[in-house]
């Protein structure tokens, strides 16, 4: 059982099945069942903005599914404060909301950071893209 965090762009293509991501997100997130997977609460936050703005019970169906996939809530320590501030400062184009997520994954020890952005690639050796 490996731990891995999961970026907001794997959730959100999970959930959407007209996104381009959405078949390699479920197979990925079903390939990953018995692992500890752990959504930082600032991706959290992202992925729930367009559900919000749906509304009629849209952010209650997404915190079901992230129930449903046992996803696990990480939330911001100064730790990773710390390292995502040093990953910014190192890789200037990467956005914090980005930095957070790695950073977490850094802290935390995982093995793997899934994600849809092709451009963390060059951050990090833990990235891998769905």
């Amino acid at each position: 059982m490996a731990l891995i965090v999961v970026d907001a762009s794997v959730v959100i293509a999970f959930l959407d099945a007209s996104d381009a991501h959405h078949a390699a997100a479920v197979t990925t997130l079903e390939a990953s069942v018995s692992d500890d997977l752990v959504l930082p609460v600032t991706a959290y936050a992202e992925l729930l903005v367009a559900p919000a703005r749906k509304g009629g019970g849209t952010v209650e169906r997404v915190e079901e599914a992230l129930a449903a996939l046992t996803v696990r809530l990480e939330s911001v320590t100064p730790a990773i404060a710390r390292a995502a501030a040093v990953l910014r400062a190192r890789h200037r184009s990467l956005r914090l909301p980005d930095a957070l997520v790695l950073a977490t994954a850094d802290v935390l020890g995982a093995a793997q950071v899934l994600t849809a952005d092709r451009a963390w690639l060059k951050v990090s050796r833990k990235v891998r893209l769905i």
